[in-house]
């Protein structure tokens, strides 16, 4: 049977195996399995055999490696020691990196100090605006392969996969659109548990040109199966609050609708299901005038993943165009602490209502994007303030 060994300090765990003589593993014994990322590492292996029974280790070695028990249990004793403290996990989105490949990404999250990394899956294609079109993982591969070496990366760097990341519009307006960005997202929720992660974040989407309530007939049509997929995968569904309504393009109701309190309600309800939640990013509530904090006491059990990206307001330049303007033309998306939200109130909340999930720093800062060491350094300076809360 396998287990886990505490020392001091995370060094000092060790994976044992039973002794030599030991031939099969059973994962129903495997302690404290406690984390999302770890549970849905063992749903994924369970998945491969029925009733739970778990073949001799030497009859399947691509499946039952002491690498793949290791990944488990160092991923458990990690989520434990951070438990310890505030219990939360500091990383990035890695769409701001898309000249690095994976295995980069990874490192270089390691290097900083990040404990994990919201992953970027876009099917490879042309972008078709800022940070889309990011394939960091590419599952339109061999997934298989792609499988092997996501993990022996994780297993390098101690770095965790918090989340897939996925934002098209699956209500486009385009149907030959939309059908591609379903299918490519319930791939994405199929593959999931194989990476060992529980959690894929997206947009709900939008016909920009339709109110609220003309779209929700295809929102429904559009989002049942897919919720119900992510309910049989064992996946949470993040959807993040970002009106997506910044360019011509995307006026007058922007291309996500899931923007507001009163929204997510609604939503929450007509897909009941523990499987959909929040990829809550507190920036988008600013420039909208709307409490940032409020739902994180409102909704705490559908915060899934987090965003930490800041906004300055041009005070005098929305007095100048009023809020029906462009947003651009009056906000600026800014690193953490260079904006209006108050960090330490945000984490001080999120503390207080025992949110233990991510929280992913999403770049989108203009002054940062001159070059990639640019880009590196405002990863950097992000997690240094960062810290003082995390």
């Amino acid at each position: 049977m396998a287990r886990r060994v505490h020392g001091h300090a995370p060094d000092a765990m060790m994976v044992c195996f039973g002794g030599s003589s030991a031939q099969s593993l059973d994962l129903s014994k495997v302690h404290a399995i406690e984390s999302p990322t770890t549970k849905a590492i063992v749903r994924g292996l369970r998945k491969e055999y029925s009733c739970g029974a778990h073949p001799p280790i030497g009859e399947h070695q691509d499946i039952w490696t002491q690498e793949t028990f290791a990944i488990i249990l160092l991923n458990d004793f990690r989520n434990s020691h951070l438990r310890e403290g505030m219990g939360m996990q500091l990383g990035f989105a890695s769409a701001i990196l898309p000249d690095l490949a994976f295995e980069e990404v990874m490192r270089f999250a390691a290097e900083v100090g990040y404990e994990c990394v919201e992953v970027m899956c876009w099917p490879p294609s042309r972008a078709e605006r800022r940070y889309a079109g990011v394939t960091h993982i590419d599952i339109t591969q061999n997934v298989e392969q792609v499988v092997d070496s996501v993990r022996a990366v994780v297993m390098e760097t101690g770095v965790q996969i918090s989340a897939l990341g996925y934002y098209p519009n699956c209500l486009s307006t385009d149907e030959a659109e939309a059908r591609r960005c379903v299918e490519h997202l319930m791939k994405l929720i199929e593959v999931a548990p194989r990476f060992g992660v529980s959690n894929v974040n997206t947009f709900i989407g939008r016909n920009p040109v339709k109110s609220v309530d003309e779209n929700w007939p295809q929102l429904l049509e559009t989002w049942k199966p897919i919720v119900m997929l992510a309910e049989k995968m064992e996946v949470r569904i993040g959807i993040e609050n970002c009106p997506m309504l910044f360019t011509r393009d995307e006026w007058p109701g922007g291309k996500n609708l899931a923007t507001s309190p009163a929204i997510w309600r609604r939503l929450f309800a007509d897909l009941a299901s523990e499987f959909i939640g929040l990829n809550y990013d507190p920036s988008h509530m600013v420039w909208q005038q709307m409490d940032y904090i409020r739902p994180l006491i409102d909704f705490t059990p559908k915060l899934f993943h987090l965003h930490a990206k800041d906004v300055r307001l041009d005070r005098q330049r929305l007095d100048e165009v009023g809020i029906l303007a462009h947003p651009l033309e009056y906000h600026t998306p800014k690193l953490p602490g260079l904006g209006e939200v108050d960090w330490g109130r945000f984490f001080s909340v999120l503390a207080d209502v025992g949110y233990r999930g991510a929280v992913c720093v999403e770049v989108e800062d203009r002054a940062y994007e001159g070059s990639l060491e640019s880009r590196k350094q405002s990863l950097r300076q992000s997690y240094r303030y960062l810290r003082n809360f995390v």
